[in-house]
């Protein structure tokens, strides 16, 4: 009988220490991990932007955000993000290739739930048209 008492005593301790745990350190909770661009005109601003929420208990730090290629930029802030408080990841793609394109950047931050995480962009460059329509204009504007 006393062997049963101690193993549930240490039972309920284990949880209650695993829940305790639970709650504490950050935790990043993004509203979407793709973005999709759809269609997009070449030459046209590629600018995105991520936004993740900390719901865990302490300071969110991102420690580097990197993308697949040089054609796309991420930008982050260096500051924590504190519990209950949002930021923001800004990805930019350069929209100067025509086609269709996907691309990953990669987010390395103290989140408990995720230290690595994968944010995702999408879409289609098409060709810039003249005013006139038609052909398509030799230089950018």
């Amino acid at each position: 009988m006393k062997k049963i008492l101690t193993i549930a005593i240490i039972a309920i301790l284990a949880s209650s220490l695993l829940h305790a745990q639970e709650k504490s350190g950050a935790k990043i909770e993004y509203t979407q991990t793709i973005y999709d661009y759809d269609t997009i005109v070449q030459g046209s601003d590629g600018l995105c932007t991520f936004t993740f929420r900390n719901t865990g208990g302490e300071p969110l730090i991102i420690s580097s955000a990197s993308s697949s290629c040089g054609c796309t930029t991420p930008e982050y802030g260096k500051k924590p993000v504190m519990p209950g408080k949002s930021g923001e990841i800004k990805v930019r793609y350069d929209t100067g290739t025509l086609g269709s394109f996907r691309k990953t950047v990669v987010v390395k931050s103290n989140a408990a739930n995720a230290p690595t995480s994968v944010l995702r962009i999408k879409g289609f460059v098409r060709e810039k048209r003249n005013p006139a329509g038609g052909k398509p204009s030799e230089t950018f504007q």
